[in-house]
């Protein structure tokens, strides 16, 4: 069973609706534009969503591509997934890009990215004088096949 965990939250406009789970079995919340925009072919642009987040210590919030503005018009968040830190307090913007072949426009409330809530685990690291042996070793950037 999922936990709940509090956010707080902070709306510069009321006029865009809180991020919303689209149904009961949701993994993230969709998050809105706060702004309109229009996002060339081949082009990049950070959308302000008008919100800022205060999140727990431990945890992140996980920006994500929509799979449907993917799949249908080429567009998607280009640094994905984009990290919000507890600290951070500033604006939600979205980075976008627009892989597709026409200009994308954007409306203000558009459903532009998910966010998913993530604990986060400190690293402490342990320097060693060697590491174990995998059957893998040192492979990679496709070593392991593709079938």
């Amino acid at each position: 069973m999922a936990e709940n965990v509090r956010v707080g939250i902070f709306r510069e406009r009321d006029d865009v609706p809180l991020p919303s789970y689209a149904t009961g079995s949701s993994s993230g919340v969709d998050l809105r534009a706060g702004e309109r925009a229009a996002i060339p072919p081949g082009a990049r642009l950070a959308v302000g969503t008008g919100l800022h987040l205060e999140i727990p210590e431990g945890f992140e919030c996980q920006v994500r591509p929509r799979s449907g503005m993917a799949l249908k018009y080429g567009v998607t968040v280009l640094n994905a997934p984009g990290t919000i830190d507890a600290d951070y307090r500033g604006e939600i913007r979205v980075i976008l890009i627009n892989h597709g072949e026409e200009p994308f426009r954007i409306e203000k409330g558009d459903r532009i990215a998910q966010m998913v809530l993530a604990r986060v685990d400190r690293l402490v690291w342990e320097e060693v004088m060697d590491l174990s042996e995998t059957p893998r070793g040192s492979g990679g950037f496709g070593s392991t096949g593709k079938k």
